[in-house]
């Protein structure tokens, strides 16, 4: 069975002032999400799976249909506030979406075998989808998870802070424990987190998630039961979220799962921030230019 490619384009932008899943960045108007899709189908993904809003569909859908048409198996499914656990009450102000692991949930119905998660805004290079491939379909133990890790030095924003999870690994290469560090930045004197009213400082060599995952099938079971959880500490927050990192670092601390964190050689970048988008084009240019790809990617 082909891997499924779970693509989290429901963000609403805030920082980017804007619909950035759709933004063209590309010579013919491509979105880093071409990229991303046309990555996967080289490297053997067999169906993708949107996860949208629906105030966007109609748009999202009349940009990547034609393209992938006879090419890849789509599938669109849609995260909304109203997701929420059975007899919870949503508190009327609340207008965030609840993060990368409840995003990631609406799929469970239309994947049925290994999957990859990715992030729609974010650029991770052919071999990152490569080797996550070969993982998927090579590890045969249910429990065994996968992220490909980038150092942290390579993945900030000379325009504010970012969000990573922040990796610590065994010697082996698995996960000892993942945490959502949602303000980071590059500072004079080096890099550092903020957390409340400190700062501390992260080695540039620090492998952090991107948020591309390898997860199984019984991934969903865990992100429900952990989703309920969550929702009964922090559901009544106008700001929570719950991430990926967050079900993984417990399910790790718990013995439950074992997650590799696969190293790679590709080029990542990002749109965080408006002012990030000459960065990602010269990017991309630059790469058009070398043969990685071509000049259009779906003539």
């Amino acid at each position: 069975m082909k891997p499924t490619l779970v693509i989290l384009a429901a963000g609403m932008g805030s920082r980017y002032g804007g619909l950035k899943q759709l933004d063209e960045v590309g010579p013919n108007g491509e979105a880093i999400i071409d990229y991303s899709l046309y990555d996967a189908i080289r490297a053997g993904f067999g169906k993708v799976v949107f996860v949208i809003r629906t105030d966007f569909a109609q748009e999202f859908k009349a940009k990547f249909e034609p393209k992938l048409k006879g090419r890849i198996e789509i599938r669109y499914v849609y995260q909304s506030l109203d997701k929420i656990p059975e007899g919870s009450i949503l508190n009327p102000e609340r207008e965030k979406p609840w993060g990368t692991s409840h995003a990631t949930m609406m799929a469970e119905k239309e994947v049925n075998g290994p999957m990859a998660v990715i992030n729609a805004d974010d650029f991770y290079g052919r071999n990152a989808y490569l080797v996550m491939a070969e993982f998927l379909t090579n590890s045969k133990d249910d429990n065994e998870y996968s992220m490909v890790g980038y150092n942290v030095a390579n993945t900030l924003s000379e325009f504010g802070t970012v969000s990573r999870g922040v990796c610590n690994t065994d010697p082996q290469g698995y996960l000892t424990t993942v945490v959502e560090r949602i303000k980071i930045q590059r500072d004079e004197d080096g890099i550092y987190f903020y957390e409340d009213d400190s700062r501390t400082r992260i080695n540039e060599n620090t492998p952090v998630s991107m948020n591309f995952w390898g997860l199984k099938p019984n991934v969903f079971q865990y992100l429900n039961d952990g989703f309920k959880e969550f929702f009964e500490h922090y559901g009544n927050e106008l700001k929570s979220e719950y991430f990926i990192p967050y079900l993984i670092n417990d399910q790790i601390v718990k013995g439950v799962i074992k997650t590799k964190v696969i190293q790679c050689d590709s080029p990542w970048f990002g749109v965080t921030y408006k002012q990030d988008k000459p960065i990602v084009q010269n990017r991309i240019k630059e790469l058009i230019s070398s043969g990685a790809y071509p000049e259009n990617l779906w003539s």
